[in-house]
């Protein structure tokens, strides 16, 4: 039997406490292809997600940046409360989220060669400082664990190229 629909609002009150820093992530749906997921804000992230297909945002409530790097252009995008937003694979994106913000993001459930990373970039000069990968199977638990390692290693901070430590936050 299929389930109902959700009442999304009720669902956001039910789940306010688990869209928290530093991912603010919770799925809403877990489908064969897709997975579709709330995220909340503020976040506070330095790292650039690699994911090798699409993905979907739209802005529930408030506004969010998608600093992205397009074509080795580093450059916002900004998506305003009620706007979608279609992010092609392989294309390097931090989702920035401000306070009291609620968007939705629809990846497709990654096959079992499909990698994803985590990518940080030297605020200096623009270099690559650290990259990890992995297979995603659940986005909202996978990150935590790669982010507060980079946090806590200055030798992963710290640019190869122009010695500078970047900050995890």
């Amino acid at each position: 039997m299929l389930p109902p629909p959700i009442k999304f609002t009720q669902w956001l009150v039910d789940n306010a406490a688990q869209l928290a820093p530093p991912v603010n992530n919770k799925i809403i749906y877990q489908g064969k292809d897709f997975t579709i997921q709330a995220v909340g804000g503020p976040n506070k992230r330095t790292d650039y997600h690699i994911n090798e297909t699409e993905e979907w945002f739209y802005q529930h409530k408030g506004a969010m940046c998608l600093k992205v790097v397009d074509n080795g252009e580093f450059r916002d995008i900004e998506i305003g409360e009620g706007e979608m937003f279609l992010l092609p694979g392989n294309t390097p994106h931090n989702p920035v989220r401000f306070a009291d913000t609620i968007g939705i993001v629809i990846e497709r459930v990654r096959a079992p060669e499909h990698i994803d990373r985590l990518r940080w970039y030297c605020s200096n000069c623009r270099e690559i400082v650290h990259e990890a990968s992995f297979h995603c199977t659940d986005l909202g638990t996978q990150l935590k664990p790669i982010i507060e390692e980079f946090a806590h290693n200055e030798q992963l901070r710290t640019c190869n190229k122009c010695g500078t430590v970047n900050t995890a936050k």
